[in-house]
């Protein structure tokens, strides 16, 4: 039989049920990773299913999210997240060692392996050949206790690459012209699998630009062969050991099936304020912009930057354009610095940032207002730069370098020359892991700290068979997890304590919410398509959980933010009939009878009390997830069944 990429990494890692599209299946995860925005909850959830050490083949704990350090929260929580990792077999990548994905391509990253991490980006993986899902932080933690992992059998698109880029055109405009013909709902329960003759001329960082970017459709994963240009890589990092060559069969199936031609392909961006409102670059040139950024999981590799030094080797930045550049890891600053491109961006007038993740999740460099700000990053949310009335554009570093040279956005196919942006893999990669802490050989007697600002996760509750509640908020289609558990420098540091993040629960949509969630004992969320997209951040299940948010009804969900909701004992309702949305409204009182039998059948009557209608809603989930469900969350579960 022949089979895909995809099919084959999923083969040797089935661990529950059969490779039978829309099907439940369980995998056996080989990796794990979390950042600290999302790590250090996972990690408190992890210590209370009482594993003495992970049995992951490898975890580590990456410090990127929560870099500035305004008060002793984000520190207290790297204290407490390097403690738990040295206890429990987990390695800890110190602050300023670099993004999650970037150090994990370089450094961690196995062809044919699993990879699963509490961030919704961790599909950079795939461009390595990992079959690499993000997910909420509970789902990790289990992983590390050796759990498997339980998703949909994937659809697999086929994404056949001919032809070559032409100069100016990068493989950031190859996702942005996937999104353009998928949208930011047009991957879930997909896996898209890049073959083909183009695929030969991109670089292991440009495959990663490609599948980091998978998240942005809503995809399970994405995935890249394991071939040559992957060994050549691996050995120039020191790691041609961990290569496995990974190809699809020749006569290998696909459910669906696209053609991008490489050559044919221009410069193109992200409008305000979705990855998939895409334009090409010519359509949107001479729009004047005040801000531009480099930088992110997406767009901060070696290969990157050294394009970027290039382009501004000897220019200047626009008097109007703030510039900023964050490496992605220590190893692409180091090497920048010992060949003098830093010295060229710095020339230029380029401001240098931490390795870390920083303005691409409102850490720091907020557009100033109603500006505009071209990053090189994955998303473009209303709001989540720190400037709620800012456009914020996505573009690639050769469309960055070139406008901030101009002022204006700028084609670079019309200005960049083929010299600049010639990057070779350098001949080795400078290898330095001191920044990487390994975990005790003996974790019993490692102490593990925690800060006053770390509170409990809150528990759940087993199922009511009886729910009666009011609708609290009702939202529109494509409401991020960035709406509802806003993630900015104000609040980041405040990831591990719920309590206090609750009072920002779902404000940017009604500032209202988190109160009236308080007056009326809890209640119901009603909201449109895709409810949940982008980042994984279980906090936008754990903030509703503490609010009493016992149900969400909508048209449909984001994959990781469903899971959290049933992961946290949240009931995720679906419309049998859309329309009936329209008919739901703010304070409408709602009653659930018989919700247990009704789950178990996958299918619910509601009554709306003040409309005096009844509507029906499936409740779309695995037979394990209507157990997880009657228990009240996972971990509930976990606990009964080990009984």
């Amino acid at each position: 039989m022949a089979y895909t990429i995809t099919e084959k990494i999923i083969k040797n890692h089935l661990v529950v049920g059969d490779m039978i599209r829309g099907t439940e299946i369980g995998i056996r995860i080989d990796q794990t990773l979390t950042q600290d925005s999302t790590g250090t909850m996972a990690y408190l959830q992890f210590e209370a299913m009482e594993v003495p050490r992970v049995k992951t083949k490898r975890s580590v704990a990456y410090i990127d999210h929560n870099m500035l350090q305004t008060g002793p929260e984000n520190m207290d929580d790297h204290i407490y997240i390097q403690t738990v990792a040295k206890k429990h077999g987990i390695y800890y990548s110190k602050p300023g060692n670099g993004i999650c994905h970037q150090v994990n391509i370089e450094r961690f990253g196995v062809p044919g392996q699993t990879l699963l991490g509490s961030d919704s980006h961790t599909p950079t993986g795939g461009g390595l050949g990992m079959l690499a899902i993000g997910a909420g932080g509970l789902d990790v933690a289990v992983a590390m206790a050796g759990g498997e992992y339980y998703i949909t059998m994937p659809e697999i698109v086929k994404v056949e690459l001919i032809g070559k880029l032409n100069i100016g055109v990068a493989s950031k405009d190859i996702i942005l012209e996937v999104l353009k013909r998928f949208t930011v709902k047009g991957g879930i329960n997909r896996v898209f699998e890049y073959v083909g003759e183009g695929v030969q001329g991109l670089t292991v960082p440009e495959r990663a630009t490609i599948t980091n970017m998978g998240a942005e459709l809503g995809a399970t994963a994405s995935i890249f062969p394991s071939d040559l240009v992957t060994l050549d890589f691996l050995t120039k990092q020191g790691r041609a050991k961990d290569y496995v060559e990974l190809t699809a069969d020749k006569d290998a199936k696909y459910d669906v099936e696209i053609t991008i031609d490489l050559s044919e392909l221009r410069p193109l961006a992200a409008c305000p304020h979705s990855p998939d409102k895409i334009s090409e670059i010519k359509a949107i040139a001479g729009k004047k912009v005040n801000q531009i950024a480099v930088g992110s999981c997406t767009n901060s590799s070696y290969m990157d930057l050294m394009k970027v030094a290039n382009i501004l080797d000897g220019k200047n930045i626009a008097e109007d354009v703030s510039f900023v550049v964050a490496p992605g890891s220590k190893q692409v600053l180091n090497m920048l610095a010992e060949n003098g491109a830093l010295a060229k961006l710095i020339d230029a007038g380029a401001r240098i940032l931490e390795c870390g993740c920083g303005p691409c999740i409102g850490m720091g460099q907020s557009p100033n207002t109603a500006g505009i700000s071209l990053r090189t990053f994955n998303r473009n949310f209303k709001g989540r730069s720190g400037t709620v009335d800012a456009d914020v554009y996505i573009v690639s570093p050769e469309t960055a370098a070139v406008s901030a040279i101009t002022g204006v956005i700028t084609d670079p196919s019309d200005v960049v020359e083929f010299s600049q942006i010639d990057i070779k893999i350098p001949d080795m990669f400078k290898i330095n892991d001191n920044m990487v802490i390994p975990p005790a050989e003996e974790g019993s007697y490692v102490e593990v700290i925690k800060g006053p600002n770390i509170k409990p996760f809150p528990k759940t509750e087993d199922l009511q068979e009886r729910i009666v509640k009011k609708v609290l908020v009702k939202v529109e289609d494509n409401i991020t997890t960035d709406h509802i558990m806003p993630s900015n420098a104000k609040l980041l540091p405040y990831r591990s304590n719920i309590p206090y993040l609750s009072d920002y629960c779902l404000t940017p949509c009604d500032p209202d919410f988190p109160q009236r969630a308080k007056d009326n004992n809890g209640g119901i969320i009603v909201a449109g398509h895709n409810y949940g997209q982008g980042s994984s951040r279980e906090h936008a299940a754990l903030a509703p959980l503490y609010l009493g948010i016992k149900a969400v009804i909508a048209k449909s969900f984001a994959r990781i933010h469903k899971n959290n909701l049933i992961n946290n004992g949240i009931l995720p309702l679906v419309f049998t009939d859309e329309a009936d949305y329209d008919v739901l409204e703010l304070m409408d009182e709602i009653v659930i009878e018989y919700v247990k039998n009704g789950v178990e059948k996958k299918e619910l009557t509601i009554k709306d009390t003040s409309k005096n209608k009844e509507i029906k809603v499936k409740v779309d989930i695995s037979d394990r997830q209507v157990q997880i469900l009657k228990n009240g969350g996972l971990i509930n579960y976990i606990k009964v069944t080990k009984k």
